[in-house]
């Protein structure tokens, strides 16, 4: 991921309006799913922590607890519920403790992606009365997702089932097929910005001062940030929301404090990018 190049953006004049501020069995099933269920390990070994025990204060928020799930390989299959439930359409396998392999999902990368629908909506990650949450690998090529289900029963949060899923039938999927279209065809996405998108980031000349204006599509190039095109992931915190006419798609750094956030609404039937905070 990188950040939108906001100087090169500047110094082509596209900011109009600018204004600072400051701020049970384990055959079949398992071996065709065996790629998928491994399919971010890292490495050779099984943990990319020191093993170190999770602080009990970890399980209050699910964020703190599953950063520590997926670098830590002896937790992880401390609190996965075994034999672990696999499902796919109407098939169903169960995975034993010896079957698992270590996945580290998106910890060999920079960053990860959310989907919310709101800002409120966001601030359900630092809610510590959630007892469920359900992490999402959204795989774009495939048109397929992989859901894993958590529970937090007893104050400790556990990985109860996997759940195989059509993109199609995810809540997300007139939005994740929208998004799909989005980062693989330049036309239709110069097609789907608004006429004028809101903007807001960090001042170049000033690490304490935010600017905000309006840009224009002809200049989107110029400060468009990376955006992945094979996989997304997302979590769920909480019970899931009815469909909505707006997405937040939030690109955050592990441990670089990057983030970008572009919302996206659905106008008339069409999906359009109408704000960018970097």
């Amino acid at each position: 991921m990188k950040k939108c190049p906001i100087a090169s953006f500047l110094a082509c004049l596209c900011l109009v309006g600018c204004t600072s501020g400051g701020r049970s069995s384990e055959g079949t099933m398992l071996s065709a799913q065996s790629d998928t269920l491994s399919a971010d390990t890292a490495g050779s070994g099984d943990s990319l922590s020191a093993e170190q025990p999770m602080p009990m204060a970890a399980d209050e928020l699910f964020d703190d607890f599953f950063f520590n799930f997926a670098a830590n390989g002896r937790l992880q299959k401390e609190r996965i519920s075994f034999p672990l439930l696999v499902s796919a359409d109407n098939h169903e396998e169960h995975v034993s403790a010896r079957k698992w392999q270590m996945d580290h999902f998106f910890m060999d990368q920079d960053y990860y992606t959310l989907i919310f629908d709101s800002q409120q909506q966001m601030d359900e990650v630092n809610d510590t009365t959630i007892a469920e949450a359900v992490v999402e690998k959204i795989f774009l090529e495939e048109d397929r997702v992989q859901q894993y289900l958590f529970s937090r029963k007893t104050g400790r949060w556990m990985l109860y089932e996997i759940r195989q899923q059509a993109l199609q039938r995810n809540a997300n999927a007139p939005f994740l097929a929208f998004y799909k279209h989005f980062v693989s065809d330049s036309l239709f996405q110069r097609e789907s910005l608004a006429e004028q998108m809101m903007f807001s980031g960090p001042d170049p000349d000033d690490d304490f001062q935010q600017i905000e204006g309006v840009i224009t599509p002809e200049f989107w190039d110029a400060f468009a940030p990376e955006l992945p095109a094979k996989m997304l992931y997302n979590i769920v915190y909480g019970q899931q929301h009815a469909p909505a006419h707006q997405k937040i798609l939030v690109l955050r750094g592990i441990a670089n404090g990057l983030e970008v956030e572009i919302t996206f609404q659905l106008k008339h039937g069409r999906w359009k990018l109408t704000k960018l905070i970097t």
